[in-house]
């Protein structure tokens, strides 16, 4: 799985992943450090990468845009460090990979997993 970690998380989380044999880059790394949300987007579905990320926008824009790819992962865990985001990327590969490859938006909270395929659908009021 090609990841592509969005700023506010660790930069050496990309190079400890690469460091076990995964294909991670950071936003950072590429030049995107600055670009908006819909750039990051683009660039992940380029390269079919998922994008990882702190930013709640990223659900919003892919559901406006009734999009299938790419899929992103939300982490609404605060200030964690590179090796506890590492071993919890490495979880999520593991045991979302599947629904990461097919196209999906997954929430992390403490102690929790959500998984929304795509497209997403609204929601019903």
């Amino acid at each position: 799985m090609r990841l592509l970690l969005d700023q506010g998380l660790p930069r050496s989380a990309a190079s400890a992943l690469r460091r076990q044999g995964h294909d991670a880059v950071h936003v950072g790394e590429i030049d995107l450090a600055e670009a908006d949300d819909a750039a990051i987007l683009e660039h992940a579905r380029a390269e079919g990468r998922v994008v990882v990320t702190l930013d709640a926008d990223f659900h919003a824009l892919l559901a406006h845009a009734g999009a299938e790819r790419p899929s992103v992962v939300r982490i609404r865990i605060e200030r964690l460090k590179s090796e506890p985001m590492v071993t919890l990327l490495l979880w999520l590969v593991t045991h979302c990979g599947a629904a990461l490859d097919a196209g999906a938006c997954v929430t992390v909270l403490p102690g929790r997993v959500r998984v929304r395929r795509l497209p997403l659908k609204p929601r019903r009021s």
